[in-house]
């Protein structure tokens, strides 16, 4: 299954992406690491370098039919989209879509979103995320028509995407 969004470029990683793939990463967990340690600067970077290691081999090696994008715009490296087209079997499963801060709220995510449940409409496949509860994105998911189904922790939320709603 192919994604065409117009303006924007997903092309599979490659080794040399990792880096900038962990930068992404850990533009998720900055504000966390600022208010929740007293971490130098050294402290946090090796935290980051051994979190994303940990979440990109966890990644790789359970979900064998992902596909794992950088996601570009103007050839330049603005987030990551993991997905599984056919997680096992039953549908679409985001498991990472993730816009580094200066590119969010562009309407870059919504446009990708929107590609992928047009092909679930076709597919007559519904979509899958894990979404933690604080996260910003929770209510874009929720506009586009997620709902929760099932809850870990108090925290992450897995919402289900209908493609018969």
């Amino acid at each position: 299954m192919e994604l065409k969004i117009k303006d924007i470029t997903l092309r599979n990683i490659q080794a040399y992406d990792l880096p900038i793939l962990c930068e992404i990463y850990g533009s998720t967990r900055k504000e966390e690491l600022e208010k929740g340690t007293n971490w130098n600067e050294e402290q946090k970077r090796l935290f980051i370098e051994h979190q994303f290691s940990a979440q990109h081999e966890y990644y790789q090696k359970n979900y064998l039919g992902g596909k794992f994008y950088v996601i570009e715009k103007e050839n330049v490296t603005i987030g990551r989209l993991y997905i599984d087209f056919f997680y096992e079997q039953k549908g679409i499963r985001i498991i990472d879509i993730t816009i580094l801060p200066e590119w969010r709220n562009k309407n870059i995510g919504s446009s990708i979103l929107n590609e992928i449940l047009n092909k679930a409409t076709y597919n007559n496949l519904n979509v899958t995320i894990h979404v933690e509860s604080f996260n910003p994105a929770m209510e874009l998911y929720k506009r586009l028509g997620f709902q929760k189904i099932s809850e870990t922790n108090g925290v992450y939320h897995l919402m289900e995407w209908n493609a018969t709603n």
